[in-house]
């Protein structure tokens, strides 16, 4: 969806400054906390809608709240629209007495070697052929969707040359809206600096993309 979340190519926000080597993982206690309980939440079994759900958050907030104050928003809605917690036990952090109990999906002990496991595959099977091969001109189509996508406002419009398949995954607009996974050729698309940001960009610099094939059309 369109929104300050898409931020990708915009200007006026500020250089990327990455923190380096050594850098801390989590910045105070809470945020491992939150990232734990994102990956251990019965909400986890859709990461699109998670991701969407993020995307809700109201613009001027999102830019204010740090990483994972957005994670734990989501997270606290996610867990309200879904039955999972009632607002008052959400708002005073004591669990219901009267809820079903559930068995923990980890235990302590269990989580550094399931944080170790590969995660589950996206890679779906598809009867199709895939449209598009290696070394075919292409260009981002103009979609302007009001639920979730994973093309990027910056690239759309714009012409790249595939560079590889990457097979059939989940398509993440269906997905998160509860469509299913309703699988689609998944490719890699280079766009060059000059395509996307014009001809002051340095000539030798480009953006590679995975792209699903229904946002993609011959150029």
């Amino acid at each position: 969806m369109n929104g300050v979340h898409d931020m990708g190519g915009m200007h006026g926000l500020g250089p990327v400054a990455p923190e380096g080597v050594g850098a801390p993982v989590f910045h105070h206690p809470w945020e491992g906390r939150v990232h734990a309980m994102s990956i251990l939440s019965p909400t986890r079994g859709n990461i699109d809608e998670g991701r969407h759900q993020r995307e809700l958050i109201p613009g001027p907030d999102y830019l204010r709240m740090s990483y994972y104050e957005k994670w734990f928003t989501s997270l606290s809605a996610l867990l309200l629209k879904q039955g999972l917690v009632t607002p008052q036990e959400l708002a005073t952090g004591q669990a219901d007495p009267g809820a079903p109990k559930a068995t923990p999906r980890l235990r302590a002990a269990e989580v550094t070697p399931a944080l170790s496991r590969a995660g589950g595959s996206y890679i779906r099977p598809l009867a199709g052929a895939p449209l598009f091969q290696p070394g075919d001109t292409v260009r981002a189509r103009n979609l302007n969707p009001t639920g979730h996508t994973r093309l990027p406002r910056y690239v759309r419009g714009r012409a790249g040359v595939i560079e590889a398949w990457r097979g059939a995954h989940v398509f993440p607009d269906s997905h998160a809206h509860g469509g299913g996974d309703d699988p689609h050729h998944l490719y890699l698309v280079r766009f060059t600096a000059q395509e996307l940001w014009g001809p002051d960009a340095p000539a030798r610099d480009s953006v590679r993309l995975d792209l699903w094939e229904p946002y993609l059309e011959r150029a």
